[in-house]
């Protein structure tokens, strides 16, 4: 066998069941959904949502390092095209994050997460550029969980412009991220991609501090504590799990999970924020509810092209 050969398939970790690559989608959907109700409960305790964002992935890049440095420092050594497409995406997710804990200054948290819901239909259009397949059962997914967001959103309230603008920014820029490490990295250990996809968001928001001035709302005892929380579990945890379930199942079937992440989002912000559901939005929930029921049917059969677990391996 060629060296480059051989080194290719050393470096490229064997990719589990995926049994466990559905366990890894439902961990990262869980996870994710308590990111928006703890970043408003932090912005309602004075915290504003770049200092939040500085502390979080410093805090969360450091978890990373450390973790990686005692249990496989071989981890951190990727090919340089590889490297560097993480440090892209990474860049790139920055913006979507910037945006999203802004648009939380403006709108409520169940508004913000049902407008995010629009990201799947972003992700597939991107996806279907590189020969993503199309089917009825997707289409079917989307309408009853876009349709149930909308309902959940309250079709008669009204939302401030500029914070709907800036989840609108969210979605295409994530959307574009996932696609790249869909595309390119996929081939890659998940460690090392989601360790430098979120270097590259930390260089991101570090630069956009900087930018402001290094303006620093010291949170309070509660709010470190918080804080921690979405570092290791709402971060660390739940982009280590996306990355694995993304390279075992797919970018586009994970993102059709998004509506059961809104769901779990607003469960919290009842739960935890005070955010009240007209009966509507109930049955906008419900809707949301069956479309994850049939991206979990559609999971058992999906069947991916060779060549996409190819991408990154030079």
């Amino acid at each position: 066998m060629p060296p480059a050969i051989t080194e290719a398939a050393q470096r490229t970790a064997p990719i589990p069941s995926r049994l466990f690559g559905w366990a890894m989608v439902l961990c990262s959907t869980l996870a994710f959904s308590f990111s928006s109700p703890i970043a408003t409960i932090l912005i309602r305790q004075g915290v504003d949502p770049t200092t939040m964002l500085v502390a979080r992935f410093a805090m969360t890049i450091a978890v990373m390092a450390v973790s990686i440095a005692f249990s496989a420092p071989a981890l951190f050594i990727m090919p340089k095209r590889a490297l560097g497409i993480a440090l892209a995406a990474g860049l790139i997710n920055s913006i979507s994050m910037l945006s999203f804990f802004w648009s939380l200054t403006r709108l409520s948290t169940s508004i913000a997460s049902m407008l995010f819901s629009l990201y799947p239909l972003a992700l597939l259009a991107l996806l279907a550029l590189r020969g993503e397949r199309y089917t009825m059962r997707h289409g079917v997914r989307l309408v009853l969980g876009l349709g149930g967001a909308y309902l959940l959103i309250d079709p008669g309230g009204s939302s401030d412009m500029l914070g709907v603008l800036l989840v609108l920014c969210t979605v295409v820029v994530a959307a574009l991220q996932m696609a790249l490490v869909q595309w390119f990295l996929q081939a890659e250990d998940a460690w090392s991609v989601a360790f430098y996809n979120s270097l590259g968001i930390t260089i991101g928001i570090f630069s956009f501090w900087t930018w402001q001035g290094n303006p620093w709302s010291a949170p309070s005892a509660t709010g470190w504590l918080l804080l921690i929380v979405m570092a290791i579990f709402t971060t660390f945890f739940a982009r280590v799990t996306m990355f694995l379930a993304v390279r075992i199942v797919g970018s586009s079937q994970l993102a059709l999970l998004t509506p059961l992440e809104t769901l779990l989002s607003v469960i919290w912000s009842v739960a935890f924020l005070g955010d009240r559901l007209l009966p509507l939005q109930l049955a906008g929930g419900a809707l949301i509810a069956i479309s994850a029921v049939l991206a979990a049917q559609r999971l058992e059969r999906t069947r991916w092209p060779a060549r996409w677990r190819l991408w990154g391996r030079v």
